[in-house]
């Protein structure tokens, strides 16, 4: 069971106390690349999703694996990060101005903070000077094909610390292991999201073809009708 300083860890905060000098340029989407990257987020269609098993799975083997009492799946949007899947919290999401992973995605590799307290981009960070005193984050970014980092899988702490090389590397391991799996539900979603089109256009048609052969039998009852009033008018002609 996670104790309340646990749960506290990440609660969302609302009006941030950073000033803007200690935003850490990272956290600002304004650049070309911030904007494709966010669009390539949403195309992924997996924002405010619900949970799903073989994510959870995974933040819970990074969790063991790397001892830590915090792990999470990360998604940075525009405004914000959110959990697709978290272990030792209860919140799914926090504002991006104070988030840790806005700037792992920045990096590339594992992108660590031993210490945050000396840390000058996190030293007056709200989430480490006051509750829940954030100490120690390692993230993995999960990039896609192309190129883009859309959040990270990562572990975090209370206290001071570092990873053994066999975690950095399980670490890293694992969140190829998460965007192959959002890869995967991607794929899954666009195939689904084809058949239902298929469907969709193969109703229109069999509508059409119905119609089509309705009109056609309208038509040829018509001709019968105009067949046989014909003989009778040409009678009344002669007589």
């Amino acid at each position: 069971m996670v104790n309340a300083g646990k749960q506290a860890l990440l609660l969302p905060v609302k009006k941030s106390s950073v000033s803007p000098e200690m935003k850490h340029p990272a956290t600002t989407p304004s650049t070309n690349h911030e904007k494709r990257r966010l669009q390539v987020l949403w195309d992924y269609d997996v924002l405010d999703t619900v949970p799903e098993e073989m994510f959870d799975d995974l933040t819970e083997l990074a969790a063991r694996i790397c001892e830590a009492p915090i792990a999470l799946i990360s998604l940075v949007d525009e405004n914000r990060q959110w959990f697709k899947s978290k272990v030792g919290v209860t919140v799914s999401e926090t504002s991006r101005d104070i988030s840790f992973c806005a700037h792992a995605i920045e990096q590339e590799g594992l992108f660590i903070i031993p210490d945050a307290t000396k840390d000058k981009r996190f030293a007056h960070n709200p989430l480490v000077t006051s509750d829940p005193k954030i100490r120690f984050y390692a993230g993995a970014p999960l990039v896609t094909p192309d190129g883009h980092a859309l959040g990270t899988l990562c572990v975090i702490d209370k206290v001071p610390r570092e990873l053994r090389p066999e975690q950095q590397q399980a670490l890293r391991v694992l969140a190829r292991h998460v965007m192959t799996q959002l890869e995967i539900r991607r794929h899954a979603g666009e195939l689904a999201a084809a058949h239902k089109a298929r469907e969709a256009t193969k109703g229109e048609l069999d509508k059409a073809h119905a119609e089509v052969a309705a009109l056609k039998q309208e038509l040829a009852h018509l001709k019968g009708k105009q067949n046989s009033v014909r003989p009778k008018a040409t009678a009344r002609s002669r007589g």
